[in-house]
């Protein structure tokens, strides 16, 4: 009992080919019966049980062959395909039949496959084209903390190439102070031997079923100096158009006095007039001096570079305390001397 516990089942093959064999034993037992129990001659008798066994083995051959070769087929087919290879098609797929219907499905399915590999391959290709051009160093660190994908600004920001850096830890490349800063949040970092702020975001994602933790830092010292010049910009704006607004008064008192001084007789209060036009104009100095010093020390202070975007501002309200009632076209000085 045990032995045969023990026993090995038959190859399908072999089932096959037992089942076809049996088959035929009922008609070809009968056949010799008859053929030998008949008046027929030895050699009659011979020649005939020799074709019926050789036309029995035969059968059963081709029997076997029938149901192996098409699973022999499949088997084929299914290793292309776990091996990757999508290019195999199984022929006579005739969906009128279950053979052919089987073949039929497993073309489609290998174009499908092909389909969806072409798919991941070219996003593939696109996500490590886009983690190549932006200016955005990236990370993955496994669950050991030690780097497992870097990109090209990534490489550049820790001045080694991409060989050197793979493999090694958070700590060993500076990096551990971003696992414990607030994400999304902004960092100090001294890097390659340079020190600068950059924004820290974090975010995990598993690959092979184990989970990865995704380090993305950016520059921001880019961005502030981007601010700071379009806030130098608006500064610059600002004080044109105070400048203009005072030395569009001034240069039309210039003219009217001008025209005063060589009126032939003059008028009689033509002294008073003079001296309200020049006091008019010394004011309007003076004011303009105020605001070139208020803009020069907003600018001054703390570097001129964290206040710059309130420079602006602060030179407009300069502008409006030097602003004088009489600056307009209603100055009584300016009527008379017209």
């Amino acid at each position: 009992m045990a032995s045969e516990g023990r026993r090995k089942p038959l190859k399908h093959e072999r089932q096959v080919l037992l089942l076809a064999l049996f088959a035929g034993v009922p008609g070809l037992v009968l056949a010799l019966v008859l053929l030998w129990a008949g008046d027929f001659a030895a050699r009659t008798q011979w020649t005939l049980t020799v074709l019926a066994a050789g036309a029995w083995l035969a059968i059963a051959a081709t029997l076997r062959e029938r149901v192996i070769r098409p699973l022999q087929t499949v088997s084929n087919m299914l290793a292309a395909l776990r091996e990757g290879d999508f290019s195999m098609r199984a022929r006579g797929s005739n969906p009128s039949d279950a053979l052919g219907l089987l073949l039929l499905e497993l073309n489609s399915l290998g174009e499908d496959l092909r389909a969806q590999r072409l798919g991941a391959l070219e996003a593939t290709v696109l996500l490590g084209r886009v983690m190549e051009e932006i200016d955005v160093a990236v990370f993955a660190f496994d669950g050991s903390r030690a780097l497992r994908l870097v990109n090209r600004a990534g490489a550049v920001l820790l001045g080694r190439p991409r060989e050197q850096l793979l493999g090694r830890s958070a700590s060993e490349l500076g990096l551990d102070e971003c696992f414990v800063a607030d994400a999304p949040g902004v960092v100090d970092l001294e890097l390659a031997g340079s020190r600068g702020r950059w924004e820290v975001r974090r975010g995990t994602f598993r690959q092979g079923g184990l989970p990865h933790d995704l380090l993305v830092l950016a520059d921001v010292s880019r961005t502030l100096s981007k601010e700071e010049r379009q806030a130098w910009q608006r500064l610059i704006r600002v004080l044109s158009h105070e400048l203009n607004n005072s030395l569009a008064p001034i240069k039309s008192l210039a003219q009217s006095l001008a025209d005063l001084v060589r009126r032939d007789p003059p008028p009689l209060d033509w002294r008073t007039d003079l001296e309200n036009g020049l006091g008019v104009i010394g004011s309007r100095a003076d004011s303009l001096s105020r605001l070139m010093a208020a803009a020069a020390a907003t600018a001054a202070r703390a570097g001129c570079g964290r206040r710059v975007g309130a420079s602006s501002g602060c030179a407009r309200d300069a502008a409006s305390r030097d602003r004088m009632p009489g600056s307009g076209g209603d100055d009584p000085s300016r009527r008379r001397a017209a």
